[in-house]
């Protein structure tokens, strides 16, 4: 009899068990799911395309020990005048569509004099007719500009946009590694391009 009862115990324990397990390993996976940017990535792309919208689109990149995504909406050209047409100038915008474009890093960055801790930031411009300026935003899930709030900025940053011969039909993000310290945040879209410099806090 006792023998028998321990048996049952032992099952009723192993499965208690295995199914914590599996509950565990459903939850990794989720958390990954959850975790995995979507959408395509933006290749370099001089030809009108025909795909209709905004894409949803995202970029990825590992600097030193510090892992990056952008996540933003990709408009395409389609022979539209955008900067002072369908950007305007001196107002606030997504650096995107839809929603505002949002950049993410695991490991404290820094972009001019400011240190801006691990986290996921809205990634906001004014773009001028010479200067534009960069910022970074607490508010990183808000659609459109309709939420920003100034006093939500980490940082801002004036850069000089470059007007490129090449023309990118569709919006381009990309991380670019300058050494195993410093690396750039680079948009692309129609023949301008700017470009956000920032080192990694050494920890």
């Amino acid at each position: 009899m006792y023998s028998r009862l321990l048996l049952l115990l032992l099952v009723i324990g192993f499965s208690a068990c295995s199914n914590s397990n599996k509950e565990n390993k459903i939850k990794e996976v989720l958390k990954e799911k959850e975790a995995a940017p979507e959408g395509v990535i933006i290749q370099a792309q001089t030809e009108v395309d025909t795909l209709k919208g905004s894409l949803k689109a995202y970029a990825t990149s590992k600097i030193g020990n510090v892992n990056f995504t952008i996540n933003y909406y990709a408009p395409a050209t389609r022979g539209r005048m955008i900067w002072g047409g369908l950007v305007a100038y001196n107002n606030v915008w997504v650096t995107g569509a839809h929603k505002a474009t949002n950049i993410e890093f695991d490991t404290a960055i820094k972009i001019g004099e400011t240190t801006i801790p691990a986290g996921k930031y809205a990634f906001f411009t004014i773009p001028g007719k010479e200067n534009w300026i960069i910022i970074l935003n607490k508010n990183w899930n808000q659609h459109l500009a309709d939420e920003y709030d100034q006093a939500e900025d980490v940082v801002r940053m004036t850069v000089t946009p470059e007007i490129k011969e090449t023309h990118q039909e569709r919006l381009r993000y990309v991380i670019e590694e300058k050494s195993d310290s410093t690396g750039e945040i680079v948009m692309h879209w129609d023949k301008l391009e700017i470009a956000v410099p920032f080192k990694l806090v050494k920890r």
